[in-house]
């Protein structure tokens, strides 16, 4: 998973440095082997279960920074566990966030059947919208299109995350990505529905 990452970060015209954080010696020789950069081992400290994202970024950065003595304008954050972003979608999340000049831009994809009109909640025992109400008789087609974020991609301005300590901030752009390409793997059960993706992909003619 972490390949797919390295490769399509490496094909994008608009990142200049592809770092893989890790603690694990044997991800760092993988990365390194397909060509990521792994300049440090993440310090224990950061590596917990637990740990937020913000932290791990900021340290990467400033490290990155001091090596290299300069400062960098934006951060993408590409997690393995949804490899199947395209080098284009890097790109044009990317363009959004610096076009529109924006906090930071995320990718985004259509919710499908779990549409937030849907959402229930309980007070004692009776059912209330979660948090839109939904019109009697209302067909599935006829909600307004809703999305979630797909976790492919997160990019950021450099200053939102060492100065702001943030990942969002106020204005948020996003770029959507098909749902034949989003999985976010961390159960077995997603592995296996990734595979079937991969190979549905394939005979899609896409590359990972």
């Amino acid at each position: 998973m972490i390949v797919y990452s390295i490769d399509a970060a490496k094909k994008s015209k608009l990142i200049t440095h592809t770092i893989v954080s890790t603690d694990d010696k044997e991800i760092a020789k993988v990365a390194k082997k397909f060509g990521g950069e792994v300049p440090f081992l993440r310090p224990k400290e950061l590596a917990e279960d637990t740990t937020p994202h913000v932290p791990v970024m900021k340290h990467a950065i400033e490290f990155m920074e001091k090596k290299l003595g300069i400062v960098f304008d934006y951060a993408v954050i590409l997690q393995p566990t949804s490899p199947f972003r395209t080098t284009d979608d890097i790109d044009e999340t990317l363009r959004k966030l610096i076009e529109n000049k924006a906090d930071s831009a995320v990718t985004l994809v259509d919710v499908g059947n779990e549409h937030p009109v849907k959402a229930k909640k309980l007070v004692g025992a009776r059912v209330l919208p979660y948090c839109l109400p939904e019109p009697e008789g209302t067909r599935r087609q006829d909600f307004p299109p809703a999305y979630r974020r797909s976790g492919a991609i997160y990019a950021m301005r450099r200053d939102l995350i060492i100065k702001d300590g943030r990942l969002y901030g106020a204005h948020i752009v996003g770029h959507i990505v098909p749902t034949e390409r989003s999985v976010d793997i961390d159960s077995p059960f997603e592995w296996f529905r990734a595979e079937w993706m991969l190979e549905d992909l394939k005979k899609k003619n896409y590359e990972f």
